[in-house]
């Protein structure tokens, strides 16, 4: 006999600071949308430090928005984990696998209390790198996301779960690691390779606004028919939308034809139909937006306070040169000095395999060299970290082999 089964939201910001306002922006969004589309408040869970609304930077307290002339996306958002310290891997990855024992008196309790029948979406904006997504000072890796994974299919969790990730290198979270049969589509803002762009520079919020894919995605979802529109057509558009990165898929392709509805909601939404501005105009890469907000400052700044902008451009290059002198450091320890792969691992990209190496020379890396900045997710490192994954998989016992050079690197 059928069950009609429940659909459970999870929506997760990973940052926080002032400068990362597109990340919490993504999230309040998205809440409106899955509760405009009839999903109750009941079964959405978001996780988000919450430091933006009321921030002293806010010209408009009390008040975010994703898009130029937005409405306030903030207002009504039921938040049940906030404060940068309980937006963490651990929590999420509890809170997704339903373990509500594990969670006692932290924040709201409340968890994706899902079943076989029930369909989960689950959204995370934030920060990203080769093998993983930051949250506040720590990292999800993928070993781990895709154990929670396996685990809720084994458990019979969900009957489908649709996974949309915004972070830089997203794809390298599901690329080889989902199979058909797990029963979950994984959907990136980026491929395993490359950055992840911002868009909307704000010049009263002195910020970005918001993420080209997902602010293609929740235009969509916004103005279409989610009772016609299919997770494939959501795909395809967004995909389409998208310029600067590669969108992409992972996981199982039986979902494409389900509606979108039966993930985020099949309410007709009374949002009014407002043509937002294309997001790729002034896209830039998630890396470099503090650098083109300071660019910004410097364009804009009377010229009183030009020379204050102009100097932390020049700070902001020094820290740049500083991360690749030190990364440049590791790489010729770990190779032994050899030119050819110095010049390999630090230039070009490759795809993750040996990822619990990998998972463990990272959590040393941030650890032993602070300077990086990893553990505050500097934009400009975390991209450096493919050199890692070229070591990883291509040097003798990797784990021991870089983890003794990085404290090599580091003294």
């Amino acid at each position: 006999m059928y069950v009609r089964g429940n659909k459970w939201v999870l929506l997760v910001a990973g940052s926080h600071f002032w400068k990362n306002y597109r990340h919490q922006a993504d999230v309040c969004h998205a809440y409106q949308i899955v509760k405009n589309h009839g999903i109750p408040e009941r079964r959405i869970v978001v996780m988000m430090a919450d430091d933006i609304a009321n921030n002293s930077l806010n010209p408009t307290k009390g008040k975010i928005i994703n898009q130029p002339k937005g409405e306030n996306v903030y207002h009504g958002v039921k938040k049940d984990y906030t404060g940068k310290e309980n937006i963490t891997p651990d929590v999420f990855l509890k809170v997704l696998q339903g373990k509500k024992s594990e969670l006692k008196g932290i924040c709201s309790e409340r968890i994706i209390d899902s079943g076989p029948n029930d369909n989960v979406f689950v959204y995370f904006s934030g920060h990203g790198a080769p093998g993983i997504v930051a949250f506040g000072h720590k990292f999800l890796h993928v070993v781990d996301l895709m154990k929670a994974l396996k685990n809720m299919h084994t458990t019979k969790r969900f009957a489908k779960l649709l996974f949309y990730m915004e972070a830089c290198e997203s794809g390298s979270m599901f690329e080889n690691q989902l199979t058909p049969n797990m029963n979950v589509l994984g959907v990136t803002a980026a491929n395993a390779t490359e950055s992840s762009y911002a868009c909307y520079y704000d010049k009263m919020r002195q910020t970005y606004l918001g993420n080209v894919f997902s602010g293609n995605w929740m235009e969509n979802s916004d103005q279409a028919n989610l009772n016609v529109e299919t997770i494939g057509g959501q795909y395809e558009i967004v995909r389409k939308r998208t310029k600067d990165s590669h969108v992409c898929q992972f996981g199982d392709m039986g979902i494409n034809p389900m509606v979108v509805a039966k993930f985020q909601g099949t309410k007709i939404s009374e949002q009014g139909v407002r043509r937002i501005p294309d997001p790729n105009v002034d896209a830039v890469r998630s890396e470099d937006v503090e650098f083109e907000i300071m660019g910004h400052l410097l364009a804009s700044a009377p010229q009183t306070d030009k020379e204050k902008y102009s100097t932390q451009r020049e700070e902001e290059e020094k820290k740049r040169k500083t991360v690749d002198s030190l990364i440049r450091k590791i790489v010729s320890i770990a190779t032994n000095h050899n030119g050819e792969q110095i010049q390999r691992f630090l230039t070009t990209q490759t795809t993750l395999s040996e990822h619990e190496a990998y998972k463990v020379v990272v959590e040393h890396l941030a650890d032993k060299c602070p300077e990086l900045g990893l553990r505050e997710q500097y934009g400009y490192a975390l991209k450096q970290l493919h050199a890692f994954v070229h070591l990883c998989n291509e040097i003798d016992n990797p784990q021991q082999a870089i983890c003794d050079a990085i404290t090599k690197a580091s003294q």
